[in-house]
């Protein structure tokens, strides 16, 4: 909504689309160099939905973060799960990671546990959809139940997000609406009805992860750590950065 309203105010709506564009970029590559000193060389990595250059104008926030250290030499290993019941982990994700080169593994949702607890995977990385101002985090489906996981595991859940994504005006994750979407889409897969006429589905399109199974943000001003009242806060005063120059008409 922050980029419709910014196109809507301005002068030169296609110019100021162009500039968030421009933007976007800048932004996403620091997002994934300030994000290279949490994967360690060789890192085994779960993430989770679409978070790569088809998800934003760049590189992305969690992949983008995970293609730097690619590009960096640390070879990274990635456990990508489907990311039921739209598959944009096995439609978008695995298919933007094979090509930047990186060794990627696609896997059920249901697999995390068993991938986390034999596969040695050495932290979670995600994105975000919105964030409140404590931290709690709204993010595809399947997410909160990642976090739960690694706490369990003891490994590290990180949250990859600009600072856009971020909605100080919102305390806590439980003013946060969570959309509910067509029953078709776990009730069916391809078209085909797979379950009986009638079924009541459940089927809600994000989760919020609690601020405390969050081990840290990864943002384009840097890597917010808790406690998140105060990390957090201070984006309110962060300035933007020195790339948003307009672009050419």
């Amino acid at each position: 909504a922050w980029a419709v309203d910014r196109v809507l105010r301005a002068t030169d709506p296609l110019q100021e689309a162009r500039a968030i564009h421009d933007e976007q970029i800048a932004i996403d590559e620091a997002i994934g160099a300030n994000g290279l000193e949490l994967i360690p060389k060789g890192a085994r990595i779960l993430t989770h939905c679409n978070t790569g250059p088809l998800a934003t104008a760049g590189g992305g926030t969690a992949v983008g973060v995970i293609l730097t250290a690619q590009r960096a030499g640390k070879k990274p290993r990635v456990f990508v799960d489907e990311t039921r019941p739209l598959l944009q982990g096995s439609r978008l994700n695995y298919l933007e990671l094979c090509d930047a080169g990186v060794e990627a593994v696609l896997m059920a949702d249901s697999a995390a546990a068993i991938a986390i607890e034999r596969q040695g995977i050495d932290l979670i990385i995600v994105g975000a959809d919105r964030i409140a101002a404590n931290g709690d985090t709204a993010n595809k489906i399947g997410t909160y139940g990642l976090a739960i996981l690694a706490a369990h595991h003891g490994i590290p859940l990180y949250v990859a997000a600009p600072r856009s994504t971020f909605d100080l005006q919102i305390p806590d994750g439980a003013a946060i609406p969570i959309e509910e979407r067509a029953a078709e889409e776990v009730s069916g897969f391809a078209q085909t009805r797979v379950a009986p006429p009638g079924a009541q589905v459940y089927n809600p399109a994000f989760d919020v992860t609690p601020h405390h199974l969050i081990a840290a943000f990864v943002t384009e001003h840097g890597i917010l750590r808790p406690p998140y009242g105060e990390s957090i806060g201070m984006l309110e005063f962060a300035p933007r950065l020195p790339f948003a120059q307009r672009a050419a008409p």
